[in-house]
């Protein structure tokens, strides 16, 4: 017991939480102000939703790597987390716009969006 220094975390607290609230209020800030430049159509829907998209898995990802304690883990381990994780929102955001865009188009004469 003597060996064993205990160390404070309340520095890494202070920090995740403030990176985590700089990306909710840059997603949030977006949310309220939607720039007219980001609603150009992009690959399967609008820049500004990809925007969202993006920061939410980056949030995602830093929540996982912080409070799971990733970061201590072995690479193949955190690899084999992080890629599969990857995948599976790639396939299901892949899924959702395709369905979504297939939705937009077959619905476009029956409601006005």
């Amino acid at each position: 017991m003597a060996g064993h220094a205990h160390e404070s975390n309340t520095k890494r607290i202070w920090v995740v939480l403030a990176i985590l609230s700089i990306v909710t209020a840059v997603e949030v800030g977006l949310g309220i102000v939607k720039p007219e430049a980001l609603h150009l159509h992009g690959p399967g829907t609008s820049w500004l939703n990809w925007i969202f998209i993006i920061l939410t898995l980056v949030k995602a990802y830093y929540i996982a790597w912080a409070f799971m304690h990733l970061e201590g883990e072995k690479t193949w381990l955190r690899r084999s987390i992080v890629w599969t994780a990857v995948f599976l929102i790639t396939y299901l955001v892949t899924l959702v716009l395709i369905e979504g865009d297939y939705l937009h188009e077959t619905l476009k004469p029956l409601i006005k969006w």
